[in-house]
Parts: C-alpha cells; sequence; structure tokens
C-alpha cells in the first residue's frame, strides 16, 4: 500500500462545457442535466466560488472523457467512480478504519461501498439525510439489527428499512468521518459539489461535540479527482481532509493540511435560500 504526501497529478483536462459524446453516452437520462447548473452555492466571495465552480467543471470533465465515471454521470454531484469499492477495501485496510467503532459518512454512491464494509465490520453508521432536508437529518444504521443485507441497507432507496432516523443530539461522538468529494488537494483542501452541505454537517457536528480534534477525517476517489496542493481555492468553513483514499494509493494530508472550521456556523456565507431550504439551519438561526 503506498502512501504518498506529494505525488505526482495526471489526467487533467482543460476546463469547458460537456463534450457531445457526453451527453450521447447517458442518453435521455442526462436530458438538461449537462447544461443545468450544480446545486447553487451556499454563498461566500464570488471570485473563489468562480474559482470553485471552474475547478469543478475541469474534473468533471475529466472523469466523463476517461470514461471512469458511474451512471448517471459525472456532473452536477459528488461523482461516482470505476474502482470505488477498491477504494473502499484499501480504506479498509487502514489502523484508522480498523479502530473505529462509529462512522459518519455522506449518502452518496461513490461511498456506498464505504458504508456497506462499515456495516459488515460491525460498526454503526451515520449517514446522512441527503441536502439536511429534514428535521431529523441522519440515518442510524446499527449493524446488529438490519432489515437487508448490508449492500441494500447502506443506499438512500432501502435506508427507511433499516435505519432511525435521528436528530444531531441522538448521535455518539463518532471515530471517522466519510466524506464524499468532487476533487481534492494533496493537502486535505476539499472541494463539494456547491450546495456546503458536507460542510454544514461538519459543522453542526463539531459544535455538539461528535467531533474531536482527532476524529479522522477521509474521502474516497478516483485519481483524476486528486490535485496538487494549494491548487483548490478554500474559504473558512471549508473542512479539509485527513486520509485520500483512490483505488491505488493513501495519501496522509495531516501534516500539511490547514486547521479545521472552529464548529460554529458562518450565517454570512449563507444565503437566505439555503437557510430557509434546510430545516436544521432554520431552527438553529432562530435560536442564535
Amino acid at each position: 500500500m503506498a502512501i504518498a504526501n506529494n505525488a505526482t497529478h495526471e489526467g487533467y483536462r482543460p476546463p469547458g462545457p460537456p463534450r457531445a459524446h457526453e451527453r450521447h453516452r447517458y442518453g435521455s437520462r442526462m436530458a438538461g442535466r449537462t447544461t443545468r447548473r450544480h446545486d447553487p452555492d451556499a454563498g461566500g466571495d464570488p471570485e473563489v466560488l468562480a474559482a470553485k465552480a471552474v475547478l469543478r467543471d475541469e474534473v468533471w470533465t475529466s472523469l466523463t472523457e476517461g470514461g471512469v465515471a458511474r451512471f448517471p454521470g459525472a456532473r452536477n454531484r459528488i461523482s461516482n467512480f470505476v474502482g470505488a469499492e477498491a477504494a473502499a477495501q484499501r480504506l479498509r485496510e487502514l489502523s484508522e478504519w480498523v479502530a473505529a467503532r462509529r462512522v459518519k459518512s455522506n449518502p452518496d454512491s461513490a461511498q456506498l461501498p464505504v458504508r456497506q464494509r462499515a456495516l459488515e465490520d460491525g460498526k454503526t453508521v451515520y449517514m446522512a439525510v441527503p441536502r439536511l432536508a429534514e428535521d431529523d437529518p441522519f440515518f442510524l444504521l446499527d449493524p446488529d439489527h438490519l432489515a437487508d443485507p448490508p449492500r441494500r441497507a447502506v443506499s438512500i432507496k432501502n435506508a427507511m428499512r433499516s435505519a432511525r432516523r435521528v436528530a444531531v443530539d441522538e448521535l455518539e461522538p463518532v471515530d471517522l468521518v466519510v466524506t464524499g468529494c468532487v476533487a481534492v488537494g494533496e493537502d486535505g483542501a476539499r472541494l463539494g459539489k456547491g450546495g456546503g452541505f458536507a460542510d454544514l454537517e461538519f459543522a453542526r457536528a463539531s459544535a455538539a461535540g461528535l467531533i474531536g480534534p482527532d476524529t479522522v477525517v477521509v474521502t474516497t476517489v478516483h485519481e483524476l479527482q486528486v490535485r496538487p496542493a494549494g491548487v483548490i481555492p478554500t474559504s473558512s468553513h471549508d473542512a479539509p481532509v485527513d486520509l485520500i483514499v483512490t483505488p491505488d494509493r493513501v495519501i496522509d494530508c495531516r501534516a500539511g493540511r490547514r486547521d479545521r472550521p472552529t464548529g460554529h456556523i458562518e450565517w454570512a456565507s449563507l444565503t437566505d435560500e439555503r437557510i430557509a431550504a434546510i430545516p436544521l439551519l432554520a431552527a438553529l438561526q432562530k435560536r442564535s
């Protein structure tokens, strides 16, 4: 198993509009999606947001043209990728994984193999409800009480059969955080799809004491999603990762990553529309 801090990156593609073959590849299911913008950015410095948007497009194009994006395509999402299972297995071999009893994970398809292996290894999984769009924004999956096999239980479609919906206050401290990325830097800088949901989850969980300074944050991605240190633009609320796991290697970012956010929600960086769309945020704003 290779562990690297400053590995070189290949496979860049210049930013640009969706290619014609991308539209043909996914047929009618992709109709309208290649021109639809991803989730509106939560807010912040316009120049930083613009730079992030350019980089997202570059990565989505690279995954598509490289033939490694799985259905329904790379754009406008945390992209599922060829090799996601191999990356999950590589993560499974790390000491940080073996030691973890409770795992908090994003709900995206790219990390479904990670959630599956967590349940198979007897770990409790807290999975965020997509877009945090419920008053109780997490699924709690207990490996000893599943209505379906782990592979099915960890999908959004089937989670309700095996999981119960819980509020942040009902969760216990986690040992490992799994987050999805559009792109990630070798310095731990993370780029999501633009909605700010992962950073909001992280801030709320940190404020509630569920994530501490020693909690390990990991992501599983394809090599085409990895960028050199200093390339990915960041805002003060962006939470970095500690470990990057691809199908081929592990990159330990802990020595060079930026400090994590303090855990408070930066209301000034959120639009009124974003706050109104997320019940958890609306409730917290009323208390503040």
